[in-house]
């Protein structure tokens, strides 16, 4: 090993059971150095880290070759007891998801005064004290809080925080941070990004930062890694790669992500890439002022007048209720054909909002009119009925999806319900239909939701939505946990299912580059009021409020 590597991967191999899932990978990672990872789900990024600190499943997976060197140790051949010694000591982990990487039944500082007691030789007063001092460091606010809350009583920024403070509590020499920031809100992502870049500074480590995200490595990497199948298809100096890209799966990386200064008509996708099949075609203004012009010309489909929605909370027999505006005095409305994109920070009302305009949580006062008819004083049969005009698609499919149902069981219930054709085989062959329209087989028909990918079920959960053919759709956060690349064949399909079906969406995100992409019209939200509303490039091109500033300056740009 050179004298600045502290990490060396050499001719990796990993197999699970008959299937080789990494092949021959060769890396260093540098003392004193952010080291990005970058690729999409499958393509290898998460395994060959969780290699790095034994923490591959035994019973099912094996080195099939290669070698791991920390500090002149090879990892490979290291016994689970000595590994003990090493983990979380001096190579540790940020995972992915911190809801389900902490205890739910232990408070957030026993959980990371564990960690001290395993691996120093400080007393109990001692490790409470570091333990705070920990949470001080990380940021989080008032720490003794939420050194006794448990992981639930606080918000998934603050999870992720304790999930760092947790890593670098016995200062290791290198931190793997495992996706950190995917799911949380563009103004935590960028905070947490900084205050890894901060902590970095300060100790001294080597950081790993795994992501998907070719724009968030530019914000806080030194060089990056680009895998793809298994195999690392590029890697070099953060700027040479986004300047000079090589290979077309990094370019697919940086291109496929919606642009905040051209509006294209098609978003490039890694296959488009891989085929040479690349669309060029850009939304000109000229073309959506004559859009909008024709949009706006018609009477609204939907009008949202003075809504509120508000929460009683009662934390005792004799505490006074406390009441939450969730939504406060929120009006809009909205044209048929028109994509309305609502944004703001986790808490700020939108999804609320939106299950209010579903009428799966009814609004506390306000109208919400369709087609001039207040649907909140329907009766529960008119309800029904209305369900088949308006429509969701939910941030997760697969949770929304019954595992014990064929997928085109699943799809062809709602065409049941709502008494759609005539007969089972009729509604079989429109479901085939819709199946093939979402770009799935017909093969797919009798297979369960476990056996298909995130974009895959996405698909699915968009055409269950639109097998009644709705008239307005509700899309809550139905891209954020899809790789930068299925995002864009979502993104691609719901603005053509919208061309050709005509539908009207409400497309609910925190993300604003996806959702300035999608929109006609911007509705910000904050704290259950309404920021900014205005078109969309307006408002990213000339922000009025501090809030929405905001949000577009903690947008990850790229170089």
């Amino acid at each position: 090993m050179k004298e600045n590597t502290i990490l060396e991967i050499k001719n990796l191999s990993i197999s699970f059971g008959d299937n080789e899932v990494i092949h021959n990978i060769s890396y260093q990672l540098n003392k004193n150095e952010i080291l990005g990872i970058v690729g999409e789900s499958g393509s290898g990024k998460s395994v060959s880290s969780l290699a790095i600190l034994g923490l591959l499943p035994k019973k099912i997976s094996k080195i099939n070759n290669g070698s791991i060197h920390y500090n002149d140790h090879d990892l490979t051949q290291l016994s689970s007891k000595a590994f003990q010694k090493i983990r979380g000591h001096k190579i540790a982990m940020i995972f992915q998801e911190p809801m389900s990487s902490l205890n739910p039944s232990m408070t957030c500082g026993k959980q990371v005064e564990e960690i001290l007691l395993q691996h120093s030789s400080l007393s109990n007063k001692q490790v409470k004290e570091e333990t705070v001092s920990l949470f001080e460091k990380v940021k989080l606010p008032n720490p003794e809080r939420v050194f006794k809350a448990h992981p639930h009583e606080i918000s998934g920024g603050q999870k992720q925080r304790v999930m760092i403070a947790m890593a670098i509590a016995c200062k290791p020499n290198i931190l793997i941070a495992d996706e950190p920031t995917t799911a949380l809100d563009v103004t935590v992502q960028k905070d947490i990004i900084n205050l890894l870049k901060d902590l970095q500074l300060e100790t001294k480590m080597s950081i790993i930062f795994i992501t998907h995200d070719l724009a968030l490595i530019s914000e806080i990497a030194d060089r990056v890694i680009v895998m793809y199948k298994g195999e690392i298809v590029e890697q070099g100096l953060v700027k040479t790669i986004f300047n000079n890209p090589k290979h077309n799966y990094t370019k697919a990386l940086i291109n496929s992500r919606p642009s905040l200064d051209t509006r294209l008509k098609t978003l490039p996708t890694i296959q488009d890439y891989l085929n040479d099949l690349i669309s060029n075609g850009v939304v000109t203004s000229n073309e959506r002022k004559k859009n909008h012009e024709k949009l706006y010309s018609n009477p609204p489909i939907l009008e949202v007048i003075n809504v509120k929605k508000e929460y009683i909370t009662k934390s005792g027999w004799f505490t006074k209720p406390q009441h939450f505006k969730a939504v406060n005095n929120v009006s809009f409305k909205l044209y048929e054909g028109e994509t309305l994109g609502l944004v703001g920070e986790s808490g700020c009302g939108k999804s609320t909002l939106g299950n209010a305009i579903l009428q799966l949580d009814k609004a506390t006062s306000g109208s919400i009119l369709y087609h001039g008819i207040d649907i909140t004083k329907l009766s529960k049969t008119e309800t029904r009925a209305l369900r088949k005009d308006v429509q969701i698609i939910f941030q997760d499919p697969y949770s929304s999806l019954n595992p014990r149902i064929p997928v085109g069981e699943a799809i062809m219930e709602p065409m049941k319900v709502h008494k759609l054709y005539a007969s089972d085989k009729e509604r079989k062959e429109k479901v085939i239909e819709i199946l093939n329209r979402v770009g799935l087989s017909e093969d797919y028909f009798n297979r369960y939701p476990h056996e298909f990918s995130g974009g895959q079920r996405q698909r699915i959960g968009i055409a269950r939505t639109i097998a009644l053919q709705p008239k307005l759709i509700v899309c809550d956060e139905s891209v954020s946990a899809l790789d930068i690349s299925v995002q864009a064949q979502v993104l691609n399909l719901l603005n053509e299912l919208k061309r050709d079906f005509g539908f009207t969406y409400i497309f609910i995100s925190h993300d604003l580059a996806v959702v300035k992409y999608m929109s006609d019209q911007l509705l910000v939200m904050n704290q259950g009021k309404i920021e900014e509303l205005d078109d969309a490039d307006i408002i990213y091109n000339n922000p009025k409020k501090e809030y929405t500033k905001k949000l577009i300056h903690a947008i990850p740009k790229g170089l």
